[in-house]
């Protein structure tokens, strides 16, 4: 397990130092940029911007007045906790961002494989593990991004919810939920949890106590899933000033509108297809999702993990607006990997793999190389 996270993360390293070698003064990180810095690109000077200097109490506003970019779209725990690794070991906050990332990555990926062992044989576990590791977006878990922290919360929930161990789901929950925004999505897959199981009661007992307890967990969620809005409406004075940060960064494509649960998806395919077709595609990713969750390969994850995804998906259709980064927003929806992991043919796991690192390595070109453009956002 070790040698295989390791092997993928120096790939990843080989390919994200060649190419840094072919980037030009125009590129987002200029010419020739030291690795550091390089892997904080994007949400990491963000991350790093607020270690320096905090939340803005008064929303910053654009030359017509809306409000532009700012902290309030990025949650506080992955830079403080660097912040206090880099204040500890006397670290620059780039090389600490970058450790975290990858030791937080590693923790991850052990995680899953403890989660894809209850309910996969080991054989099919380890190469889950192996496709997470090699995924075409395994490459953030080195850069200065929250994300390998939050995947190694969320295995880490999931894997409690499967062993029904109520009692450390809270603060997992908690910590998550303020890591990436997840706390409503992990709410409604609990909410479809609760709701399953209390079908199925009588194939398998679902007693009174963990009902309550499990209910409890779904609220509980749910308030932490609005709490940083309301932390951010309480330091600003507007209420609406998370929601107004996260448009902020659509505006630019589809102007400066209010938010209409799923409607962003709708928008943004309308614009690149034209309508009616963007609509006709959206409409045929929704069938093809849904499919997917009742494979064969799928269904065997059980329904903690099935639930996580619909409810996952169910919130990314609601509020993201579909552009290159939505492929990073794709990552809590790892458990894909234990499906993809099962067939045991040879062929098939080393086209797996292979095909894996040629997307990971087109997708950092896309994004990290040469090309500075508004797709080209990780």
């Amino acid at each position: 397990m070790v040698l295989v996270y390791a092997g993928a993360r120096v790939l990843t390293t080989i390919a994200l130092a060649l190419t840094a070698t072919q980037l030009t003064p125009q590129s987002r990180a200029g010419a020739n940029p030291d690795f550091f810095s390089y892997s904080a690109l994007w949400d990491g000077y963000w991350y790093w911007y607020i270690a320096a200097v905090g939340y803005p109490t008064e929303l910053p506003l654009d030359a017509a007045g809306y409000v532009a970019e700012n902290q309030w779209a990025f949650m506080p725990v992955y830079p403080y906790f660097v912040s206090i690794l880099a204040a500890l070991t006397g670290a620059w906050w780039p090389v600490a961002a970058f450790l975290v990332s990858l030791l937080f990555g590693f923790a991850a990926a052990l995680m899953v494989f403890k989660l894809f062992r209850l309910r996969l044989d080991e054989d099919q576990a380890f190469f889950g593990v192996v496709l997470f590791s090699v995924s075409p977006l395994s490459f953030i878990f080195q850069m200065a991004y929250a994300e390998a922290m939050h995947t190694f919360l969320l295995a880490l929930a999931l894997y409690l919810l499967l062993r029904r161990k109520w009692g450390w789901l809270f603060p997992v929950t908690a910590v998550m939920a303020l890591t990436r925004p997840s706390g409503l999505a992990f709410a409604f897959a609990l909410s479809l949890y609760w709701i399953v199981r209390l079908v199925q009661r009588e194939k398998e007992p679902f007693p009174v106590r963990e009902r309550w307890i499990s209910g409890g967990l779904a609220v509980f969620s749910g308030i932490l899933g609005l709490a940083w809005p309301i932390a951010a409406w309480i330091a600003t004075g507007s209420l609406s000033a998370y929601t107004d940060t996260e448009l902020a960064w659509r505006a630019p494509l589809i102007g400066h509108q209010h938010l209409v649960p799923f409607a962003p998806w709708f928008q943004a395919f309308g614009l690149y297809f034209g309508t009616p077709l963007g609509w006709i595609v959206v409409g045929l990713i929704v069938a093809a999702f849904a499919i997917v969750l009742f494979l064969p390969a799928v269904r065997r994850l059980g329904v903690e993990m099935r639930v996580w995804l619909a409810a996952y998906a169910s919130y990314l259709f609601a509020v993201f607006f579909p552009q290159s980064s939505t492929f990073r927003l794709l990552i809590p929806m790892f458990p894909l990997a234990g499906a993809l992991a099962q067939p045991k043919s040879t062929a098939y796991r080393i086209g797996a793999v292979l095909v894996s690192l040629v997307l990971q390595f087109a997708w950092l070109w896309a994004t990290w190389g040469p090309v500075s453009s508004w797709w080209s956002v990780p």
